[in-house]
């Protein structure tokens, strides 16, 4: 089901909507998968006895400290020398990955020492050595309600996933993904792997960096990966079967550490507070309740916000039209005769400003014109208003004129059951001349 929303959103070219996404939102949502992911191995890290272990973060803590008496120091010095190979390796030679080799080692150390700590086969069997046999799981109304919201998150957090890790490729290679073709690749893999039985997968970023940084440019590289996988499995699955879950463990740290994103988290908590305010929103709710709540938390505020903010640059005021701090080259105005400036997107978090048109106006004043040259956009709540001032203003026998309008605008304005072509006026020298007629 999620191969098929992940097909269809490229079909849709919903791949560009990545866009969108504020980048507060992103950092929050990936900072709180990456503490989750480091949540879920700390009973792999340190070796710890727990029959079950709780779904809520919070609650896995919990658990974790209660049975902390259990740690396994094995498990915790494998999963510790793992991290240190992944981290300093790098720094000797780019031959050998230091993931790969961390497994190597760790793994030689716990069979050859006999090590008392838990391996892929003795805690879930023998890595099966063959392909299981094609099989289209049967689905009725009922599973499908039942697996609707999970596929639905399983899609989104592949599209975003998948999508942000072209992006860093990207930036690594100096190239240009193709985000659509992104998604309908990833749907249709994740739908064929679900005949075979397989799990959800999706491009990932630690998995693409470490792919870049060894020489990975092009698609090859993913098949190649994909093919000494499943060599793995068909030749090597009673050797991939003495991996420690710790050495494991240790390298998901390092994936979450990296994904963590947190010089950039700092960052941002440093800058406006709304857009800190969705970065905390965001990673809280991810970590706390649920990955698509946060995204669908997050966007809504992050617009709400972004409303504020344009409400708050958008102003409508008296031009200055003499003195200091008047532009140059400023028409002068006549007494009986009011000019306003108004600047931002007038929309319906702006509009109510515009009825400070009418408490600024005095009965002496016959001709109002208003000044729209800095206003890039009017959404239908700014056009219902504007109309409104035209009326009020027109019932009270006053002229109105409306000038310097751009050209997107003022197509939107002539488009008003209340517009008249002589409300548009090219300036306001323009509309002084005919208020004088």
């Amino acid at each position: 089901m999620a191969g098929a929303m992940l097909v269809a959103m490229g079909l849709l070219r919903a791949g560009r909507l990545l866009k969108y996404f504020p980048h507060t939102l992103v950092v929050g949502f990936t900072s709180g998968i990456a503490l989750i992911i480091l949540t879920t191995q700390v009973k792999e890290l340190l070796g710890l006895r727990m029959d079950e272990l709780p779904s809520g973060a919070v609650e896995q803590w919990a658990a974790y400290a209660g049975h902390f008496h259990t740690m396994n120091p094995w498990a915790l010095g494998l999963a510790v020398l793992a991290v240190l190979l992944i981290v300093f390796l790098p720094r000797v030679t780019l031959t050998i990955p230091g993931p790969l080799a961390a497994i190597l080692v760790c793994t030689a150390l716990a069979w050859w020492l006999h090590l008392p700590v838990d391996t892929i086969a003795s805690r879930f069997g023998a890595i099966p050595r063959t392909l299981p046999a094609p099989h289209v799981p049967h689905l009725d109304l009922v599973t499908l309600r039942e697996l609707l919201q999970p596929a639905v998150a399983i899609a989104l957090l592949g599209a975003i996933e998948s999508l942000l890790s072209a992006v860093v490729a990207d930036g690594m290679i100096g190239g240009r993904h193709r985000s659509d073709m992104e998604l309908i690749a990833q749907g249709g893999g994740n739908m064929l792997s679900a005949v075979f039985g397989g799990i959800p997968a999706t491009g990932a970023i630690a998995r693409t960096a470490t792919n870049v940084k060894n020489g990975g440019r092009t698609p090859v590289a993913g098949l190649v990966h994909a093919l000494v996988l499943l060599i793995i499995m068909l030749a090597a699955a009673p050797l991939a079967g003495r991996i420690p879950l710790a050495c494991l463990a240790g390298i998901l740290v390092v994936v979450a550490y990296n994904m963590s994103e947190w010089r950039i988290f700092a960052s941002a908590l440093k800058g406006h507070r709304y857009d800190a305010t969705v970065l905390l929103v965001t990673f809280f709710i991810t970590v706390v309740f649920d990955l698509v709540l946060a995204i669908e938390v997050g966007m809504v505020l992050a617009a709400f916000l972004f409303m504020k903010r344009m409400s708050d640059i958008t102003e409508l005021k008296p031009a200055l039209t003499e003195g200091p701090e008047a532009e140059e080259g400023e028409v002068k105005v006549p007494p009986g005769v009011r000019l306003f400036d108004v600047s931002g997107p007038l929309f319906f978090g702006a509009a109510q400003k515009f009825q400070d048109v009418l408490t600024e106006i005095n009965d002496r004043e016959q001709v109002v014109i208003i000044r729209l040259r800095h206003v890039p956009m009017i959404d239908a709540t700014g056009m219902h208003r504007i109309g409104h001032i035209v009326h009020q203003l027109e019932r009270q026998h006053k002229r109105v004129f409306l000038t310097d309008v751009r050209p997107s605008v003022a197509q939107e304005i002539r488009q008003e059951p209340w517009f008249r072509e002589q409300l548009l006026v090219a300036d306001a020298q323009e509309a002084l001349k005919q208020s004088q007629a």
